[in-house]
């Protein structure tokens, strides 16, 4: 349960028990349940949501939505996407975009990101029907999450040095990414019977061609990945996963 717990404390602000230090190859494990969390997580959101929408329209829930949505991950992934618009959006040499990903300010490049990237989630929720927007809200993170862990098996760490990022590649193997896929695959197979269908799987595999064509500009960019990059591929796979879903959505209420 140590890498399980890790990964919950990590991901989100729950006060997971135990240590908060663990050691390093249970970063490495931890991995494998990024999707996990992001299930737990996302029926949260899917019970908040179906709760919200009694008392309020579709849009101001959809706000309130998203909003619990940043708190509830520490706006750990939002400021990982912050730092890594600044950071390889600049015209700058390699070295520099990493220090910029380790600099604290956000810049034009994050901020504008930011918003655009929040404009789209709160978007593509307001105008998915509840139908949709509950398993959608189960799946969509953990989504993200799947393919962070896979990001983190896959690719090199950019950055010489100690980082959580590094610890997370303490391990050898593909054991965690193993777990990762078959969650993923799980919650898939969930959102398919509660209501997306199809929908499912075409997210699955827009979040797999997403987070790949992301990973390797960055790989591009920086030599590798870091643990900034990782976040923002979560958003990246995340707000596709809602637009994919939303514009499915429209296209069926217009048949």
């Amino acid at each position: 349960m140590g890498a399980f717990l890790a990964a919950l404390h990590f991901l989100t602000i729950v006060p997971a028990p135990g240590d908060h230090q663990p050691p390093d190859v249970d970063w490495w494990r931890a991995t494998g349940w990024y999707p996990v969390v992001g299930l737990l997580l996302g029926g949260v959101l899917a019970g908040l949501d179906w709760g919200l929408s009694l008392v309020w329209p579709e849009s101001v829930a959809a706000a309130l939505i998203l909003a619990a949505w940043v708190v509830l991950t520490g706006a750990l992934h939002v400021d990982g996407f912050v730092d890594s618009c600044d950071s390889l959006l600049a015209s700058v040499p390699r070295a520099r975009r990493l220090e910029i990903l380790r600099d604290v300010h956000a810049g034009t490049f994050g901020i504008v990101g930011a918003v655009l990237l929040l404009l789209g989630k709160y978007a593509a929720l307001a105008s998915l029907p509840a139908a949709m927007r509950l398993p959608g809200l189960v799946l969509v993170p953990a989504l993200g999450r799947w393919t962070m862990a896979s990001a983190v098996t896959i690719y090199p760490y950019a950055r010489p040095g100690p980082g959580l990022g590094r610890k997370a590649k303490a391990g050898r193997g593909w054991q965690p990414l193993a777990l990762a896929t078959a969650t993923a695959l799980i919650g898939c197979a969930i959102a398919a019977w509660a209501g997306l269908g199809w929908g499912a799987l075409a997210a699955l595999l827009l979040s797999a061609a997403v987070a790949f064509a992301v990973a390797q500009w960055m790989q591009a960019r920086l030599g590798g990945l870091t643990g900034d990059t990782y976040g923002a591929i979560c958003e990246l796979v995340e707000v596709a996963g809602l637009l994919l879903l939303s514009g499915l959505a429209y296209l069926e209420l217009g048949q």
